[in-house]
């Protein structure tokens, strides 16, 4: 049991600004499964997604003293995060289309047919071709049940704006998974999650 367990996160990044070694090994262990699948749902590759999550906590790492405590320290890794992946992400589509490739990442393993495992992967394909602010929202109020005000927070915009982005997006994703499946008449299934 580490020393620093019972210790509340701003304190913990207090004690690193200030030189304390294993205060930052505290948090990361505190948050780095929870911005993990934030960055697996943001960049749907794995590859990008821990990249993604080392580049966030290098960040996090080098500018502690930044932090404000305006937000919760959680609030504050999540924005770093989220950016560490829309920049890896960005940086993937700019080699893909340098190399002439302009297809987008595919998500969907084929050969994985399982009901549960297709419909999450009709989730992540369809999550996939939404817009970016779109997804992002979705995937940190739908997906991780962040409130939408922390949600506003990490992603720097109006409470409003994530509302109607996590609006959108349902729709939006309501619609690709209903077209998706050949032969469904009726309304699109409501993915696990997703509500």
């Amino acid at each position: 049991m580490s020393d620093d367990e019972g210790v509340d996160d701003r304190a913990l990044v207090s004690r690193h600004v200030a030189g304390d070694r294993d205060a930052f090994g505290e948090l990361f262990r505190r948050h780095r499964d929870r911005l993990w699948a934030v960055a697996m749902r943001t960049c749907g590759d794995r590859e990008l997604a821990a990249d993604a999550v080392q580049d966030g906590f290098v960040n996090a790492f080098r500018r502690a003293g930044s932090y404000r405590g305006d937000a919760a320290v959680s609030t504050w890794l999540h924005r770093i995060v989220v950016n560490a992946c829309l920049d890896r992400m960005r940086r993937e589509r700019d080699v893909l289309r340098r190399a002439g490739d302009a297809a987008d990442i595919d998500v969907v393993d084929p050969l994985d047919r399982h009901d549960a495992a297709e419909t999450a992967l009709d989730v992540w394909a369809a999550l996939a071709r939404l817009p970016e602010h779109q997804r992002l929202a979705l995937v940190l109020v739908d997906m991780h049940g962040m409130p939408v005000s922390e949600a506003a927070a990490v992603l720097e915009v109006a409470e409003g704006t994530v509302k109607s982005r996590c609006a959108r997006g349902r729709s939006a994703l309501a619609e690709l998974l209903g077209e998706g499946s050949p032969g469904r008449t009726g309304p699109a299934r409501e993915p696990e999650g997703l509500s």
